[in-house]
């Protein structure tokens, strides 16, 4: 396995992979690997001829007072992971290959860029991550990009991006890896204190909630929303940022619940801010 921090030098290979007829798959992070990272390698590893997994912590998609100087960086530990995962390629560039003096150009896909994370951080961390994306898509020339379910505002985004640039990347959506109590994989979870720690599952069980008051027959969102938002603020130093339920294409709110919403949420604890979310709907499915 190579680590490449150069940006010619990654496109060199990208391309020497294309003239071998290679297929290549990328997994792109910001570091501070873990398992769910890993299962993303190991799907691109049964499907492609070569793995690349970026590792670039990218400014741009941090807002001002948002926690990109404290970000986790262990490139090490990190390569050592994608190793043993079967990973061909590091490429972990640096702001000044990425974003060189003078540039001025982004990427913004704009009604999906508006809720959920949108609202709660602003549309330009959406701008952020889309022009990393792209970057990095135009870097590396994959065939196919695997991203994980947890960041599922993130993943439709992107693929409409993909989709309106006519960019030649299948994406591939995974499922989000836990915790066996239930909390998602996630490189802030380090942040977390053993108290916070404990108090960080009050999001999925909130939202294990309103996927059981489905099943049961509950249709009405708002009467969702609240009583998992309840369940959210009933623990103790847990901070609701939002709960919302969803069409799952657009984004856009429903009020009653006729076919599969995602229920997506964000907490703080301690300032440290958490993501999860479900699929489901009237039919399911009840169980992930």
């Amino acid at each position: 396995m190579r680590v490449i921090h150069a940006l010619d030098a990654m496109a060199k290979e990208a391309a020497a992979a294309a003239r071998k007829g290679l297929t290549v798959g990328l997994v792109p992070t910001m570091g501070a690997l873990h398992d769910g990272h890993a299962s993303l390698m190991r799907r691109a590893r049964a499907e492609n001829g070569k793995v690349v997994v970026s590792i670039y912590v990218n400014p741009g998609q941090f807002m001002p007072g948002e926690d990109y100087d404290r970000y986790p960086r262990a490139l090490k530990e990190d390569a050592a992971l994608a190793r043993r995962e079967g990973a061909d390629i590091v490429f972990a560039p640096d702001n000044a290959s990425m974003y060189p003096a003078n540039f001025q150009t982004s990427v913004m896909v704009e009604k999906l860029s508006g809720p959920l994370e949108g609202m709660s951080r602003g549309r330009g961390h959406f701008a952020g991550v889309a022009t990393v994306v792209l970057k990095l898509f135009n870097i590396v020339r994959p065939d196919t990009a695997y991203f994980g379910q947890k960041d599922a505002q993130q993943a439709l985004l992107l693929q409409r991006m993909t989709d309106d640039l006519n960019l030649p990347v299948r994406l591939v959506l995974c499922p989000t890896v836990r915790e066996a109590d239930g909390l998602a994989l996630s490189s802030r979870n380090r942040y977390l204190s053993k108290k916070d720690r404990q108090r960080a599952i009050a999001l999925r069980r909130a939202l294990l909630l309103g996927r059981g008051l489905i099943r049961d027959g509950q249709r009405d969102a708002d009467a969702l929303a609240t009583a998992m938002a309840e369940s959210i603020l009933s623990e103790e130093d847990v901070e609701l940022d939002y709960l919302e339920i969803v069409n799952p294409a657009t984004l856009e709110p429903v009020k009653q619940i006729t076919s599969t919403v995602l229920v997506a949420g964000a907490i703080g604890l301690s300032g440290t801010r958490l993501l999860d979310n479900i699929i489901v709907g009237p039919d399911g499915p009840f169980e992930d």
